[in-house]
């Protein structure tokens, strides 16, 4: 039976989240999705107004401020007046914060790739062959 393309993306969907979320739960603690995410923005682009970050992340500024002020308190992030324009604020990735996020990263990869070898040869093979597919459903995000 062919299945639909709703039918793959809601599979898609869940399958997704629920690694993502297992994987969280199986390594050591850390930050959540949004913040993890945020400061690998910072890392890659630097220093960024709150809400220049909010927009790229596809967040409220409210709640780019929260997750920024959580990153402030952890030591993971900075928050420094813009230079140009006083009013407004630049959020910083710190040495702390860079140091943390590969150490997550670290983890969390090392507990995919067990999962990844136990799976049955064939099932490695398909999912190797569907990264390209993936990684151009993040293609129109990277704006």
């Amino acid at each position: 039976m062919v299945e639909s393309s709703e039918d793959v993306a809601g599979r898609l969907f869940l399958a997704v989240g629920r690694l993502s979320r297992s994987l969280r739960q199986a390594g050591t603690p850390g930050p959540g999705h949004g913040s993890i995410s945020a400061l690998s923005t910072l890392l890659a682009l630097g220093p960024m107004r709150l809400g220049d970050l909010a927009a790229k992340e596809g967040v409220a500024a409210a709640t780019m401020s929260r997750i920024v002020a959580s990153l402030v308190d952890a030591g993971w992030a900075s928050r420094e007046p813009d230079p140009i324009d006083r009013r407004a604020w630049l959020a910083t990735a710190t040495p702390e914060g860079e140091r943390m996020l590969l150490d997550l990263r670290s983890t969390r990869v090392h507990e995919l790739q067990k999962r990844i070898d136990r799976l049955p040869p064939e099932h490695q093979a398909a999912l190797g062959q569907s990264l390209p597919a993936l990684e151009a459903l993040l293609a129109g995000d990277e704006s």
